[in-house]
């Protein structure tokens, strides 16, 4: 007999899709059938991305990510104990599909916590696409049928690069504080970055322009996403359209007050949502 879905914990709930957030938004307006599968793969999410946050203590965080990498593979195989793993695992589709990409995601996320760099700037896609491309596409294979595996996975695969590179360059002084570098390290040799650079209060001009050539590659890498689904999946996967346009958006903002963003952020999300189901 299948599981019956029992709502999410709402502390697991909030720290998957904080209220204002990309990810809520995206959640929000989100297919009816993509919203239990995004809440938990988001769920997942939430738990390793504070695991790697540089403020979590390596030692804790290494020992944590262990424990997930075990029960992954007791979802894997019918017989995870964590609340978020056994929403999952109770969804109406999960005995069709490989949670395998849940294991790879979790070890991607603990071999970034090791200080492991990216030696070259080919790895990104890779890397990116292990930590949140999968898992992003996994949840899309749990709400429904996917005709068009190619173009979800081109959409998920640039999705993940644009959302690294942004988080790279939003947190890359905390992460080199604590000894871990974000950065390929073929492109930080190519552009005369080095470890003291990464950790100063203000980047240095050459610093800055590596930055900026990031930041493009990121705004190019969510224009990919939005197009990449053909129109017929586009109110399908609404929720991964959402996701681009705010990620491309926060990428560009100045930083408007939180209550002004937030009008913003979901005025761009219910209009994106609704362009798509058209």
């Amino acid at each position: 007999m299948r599981p019956i879905l029992k709502p999410l914990d709402a502390t697991y709930q909030t720290r998957a899709v904080p209220p204002g957030s990309a990810r809520y938004w995206s959640w929000l307006f989100a297919a009816g059938e993509s919203r239990a599968p995004l809440l938990g793969i988001f769920a997942l999410g939430a738990e390793w991305q504070a695991l790697m946050d540089p403020a979590t203590e390596s030692s804790v965080a290494h020992l944590k990510l262990a424990w997930w990498q075990e029960e992954m593979q007791r979802l894997k195989q019918g017989s995870a104990v964590h609340p978020i793993s056994g929403y999952l695992a109770a969804l109406p589709r999960a005995a069709s599909v490989d949670f395998t990409p849940l294991l790879t995601a979790v070890n991607a996320a603990a071999a970034q916590v090791s200080g492991a760099p990216l030696e070259r700037g080919a790895d990104l896609e890779p890397q990116s696409e292990a930590l949140w491309g999968e898992p992003l596409a996994l949840a899309s294979e749990l709400a429904a049928d996917v005709p068009d595996a190619a173009s979800l996975r081109n959409c998920t695969r640039a999705l993940a690069a644009a959302g690294y590179l942004s988080k790279a360059i939003r947190d890359y002084r905390r992460e080199a504080r604590v000894g871990r570098v974000p950065f390929a390290i073929d492109e930080l040799l190519a552009a005369g970055v080095d470890n003291d650079d990464l950790a100063a209060d203000r980047p240095p001009p050459h610093l800055q322009r590596y930055l900026d050539c990031l930041g493009e590659r990121a705004a190019r890498y969510f224009e990919i996403a939005a197009q990449a689904l053909p129109r017929a999946q586009r109110g399908q996967h609404r929720h991964l359209l959402v996701l681009a346009a705010l990620g491309l958006t926060h990428l560009q903002s100045r930083g408007p007050r939180l209550e002004r963003r937030r009008l913003k952020d979901m005025l761009l999300a219910w209009t994106t949502a609704r362009r798509a189901h058209r």
